[in-house]
């Protein structure tokens, strides 16, 4: 699978890394330009490289994993994402770290407001419960894999982003739609931080 990368953070570079392990190709991208990626593509081998936003965004599969007030901006130039898979793993923080703010969306949860801003795009959330250092992990301990939980409107996206997380070693949970589910998942609901374990 082709998979692109709009931002390359911490998150990012996890699932990038699950990616590449598993024989997956990898775009990745952020805002500053291919060229400030360079020692995280040779980190991450021949199947990575860095490109623009545009052609990440061009993947079968793209992982949006850019901060909350950089959203608007960074997909308002994106080309129609015509049934392809955007992953959002994205948290409504409105400001930073040590004291965040929660961005107010009304009824909305986040991924509806990110699904909104997608046209065309099958909208799955998936690894915003968990910190980076668990994405980052092998998730398969002793005790069992690590759960993520996911959400998402599309049954058949749903079943890639299961498929392909899974392949990766974690236990994915389907939760529902991008409202019931993405509403659990999101900042201030009862899965968000929630690290647990799975026994197989």
């Amino acid at each position: 699978m082709n998979i692109g990368t709009l931002g390359a953070g911490t998150v990012a570079q996890a699932i990038a890394r699950h990616a590449v392990a598993q024989g997956h190709q990898v775009v990745l991208s952020n805002s500053r330009g291919p060229a400030s990626l360079s020692a995280v593509v040779r980190s991450l081998g021949p199947l990575s490289r860095a490109s623009t936003p545009e052609e990440a965004a061009a993947a079968e599969l793209v992982v949006l994993a850019i901060g909350w007030p950089q959203v608007p901006q960074a997909v308002a130039t994106l080309p129609p994402f015509e049934g392809r898979i955007v992953i959002d793993v994205t948290n409504q923080f409105a400001t930073p770290p040590p004291h965040p703010k929660i961005a107010d969306l009304g009824e909305l949860t986040g991924s509806e407001f990110i699904a909104a801003r997608l046209p065309g795009a099958r909208v799955v959330k998936a690894f915003n419960t968990l910190y980076g250092q668990y994405i980052a992990a092998d998730p398969r301990h002793t005790a069992g894999r690590q759960v993520l939980f996911l959400a998402g409107d599309n049954a058949d996206a749903k079943a890639t982003v299961t498929d392909l997380t899974a392949s990766f070693g974690f236990a994915p949970v389907d939760l529902g739609s991008l409202r019931e589910g993405g509403r659990l998942m999101q900042l201030g609901g009862p899965l968000s931080g929630l690290h647990v374990l799975k026994q197989d």
